[in-house]
This record gives C-alpha cells, structure tokens and sequence, in this order.
C-alpha cells in the first residue's frame, strides 16, 4: 500500500535518508496536472564542516531554510542556467539537504517533454537541471513543504535491487565523501 512520508522521515540522518529516498516517487501537482518519477540518484550534503554544502560558510539568506526543520524544498539557481532541487533533512538547527540528481518519469511525461523540449524519456529527468526543467521546479518553491498537497514523496513499495555509493559529482571540495547514492540497475541516473 503507497503512502506519503511523514516530516519525521526527513528528521533522520542525512545518509540515512538519501539512502532511502532511492526508489520513492516524488510527486509534483501543479495546474497542468500531476508528474512523478521514481527517485534513482541523489547527493548528501551535510552541515558547516561539508566543504561542498551551502552551509559551509554558514547561515545566509539564500541557504537558511536548511537550518530549518526537516521536509522542506530547497531550490537554488547554479551556474546561470540551472536549478536544483534538494529536501531539507534533520532537525532544525543543523543545516541538511539531499540533492535529487535523477528521476525515472512516471506520470505527466507529455507534460515533462513539453517542459525540457524534447522527446527522448532517458534524458527528460537524468540530471539535477533536467529534472528541474521537466518537473517546473522554480527557486520560489524553496521552503514549500514535501509533505503537503503539491509536492511530496510516496513509498509505494518499490525496492531497488542495487543501491551503489560513489563520491558526489561536479564539486572540488569533499570528494572523497561516498556521499552519492544511486540505483545500480537504473538507465536513468545521471552517470553511472
């Protein structure tokens, strides 16, 4: 039986909760309807002493919903031209996030090709910009709740067969960190 996951699942540790995002639905309604897509690749980012989180210079107004309470978006503008999408993670007052580097498109897919432009369904969501794109996610939806009507993440049973730990992509600082998850039998994560 599928069921929407509760504030306290964001609560948790960081590396738990990347780990166990691997395989849920994330769910985004907006006017043009519902999209989903299983979850097949994310990225920790944990606290001031994480050379590559955010919150490595501390708090600022850009970044201080990550020093808030688990289970909030945190969407921010990179390089010009993307967005990316992350979920606040731990209790207030220790500054968390996992980044959603990929999606496997389920629902709204007509929507998702509308969105990124093209029709090719591996490529509409492997990538943290791409998925942006597809699913409409915009900086003014930072500190929405992922637990609310519009978006949030579902557990509806399915199980990845093969979670796989590697270092994160596309930093300086902390790559040594085995802080990327990914589904091993995925054709929709970024890079294997």
């Amino acid at each position: 039986m599928a069921f929407k996951l509760p504030r306290d699942f964001y609560r948790q540790p960081t590396l738990e909760v990347a780990q166990a995002l691997i395989g849920k639905r994330f769910v985004v309604h907006r006017d043009a309807g519902r999209m989903s897509g299983r979850i097949v690749e994310v990225e920790a980012y944990i606290g001031e002493d994480d050379p590559a989180c955010h919150a490595r210079f501390g708090q600022t107004g850009r970044n201080s919903v990550m020093y808030g309470d688990g289970g909030f978006l945190y969407v921010y503008f990179i390089y010009g031209m993307y967005n990316m999408l992350n979920i606040v993670t731990e209790k207030k007052g220790v500054p968390a996030a996992v980044l959603i580097r990929a999606i496997e498109p389920l629902e709204g897919i007509q929507e998702m090709q509308v969105n990124r432009g093209r029709a090719d369904i591996r490529h509409l969501c492997s990538g943290p910009g791409k998925l942006c794109q597809a699913f409409d996610l915009r900086v003014a939806d930072t500190s929405a709740s992922v637990t609310g009507p519009m978006f949030f993440v579902m557990d509806d049973g399915e199980v990845p067969s093969k979670i796989v730990a590697s270092p994160r992509i596309g930093i300086r600082q902390g790559r040594d960190l085995l802080w990327r998850f990914y589904d091993g039998e995925s054709k929709f994560v970024s890079r294997k």
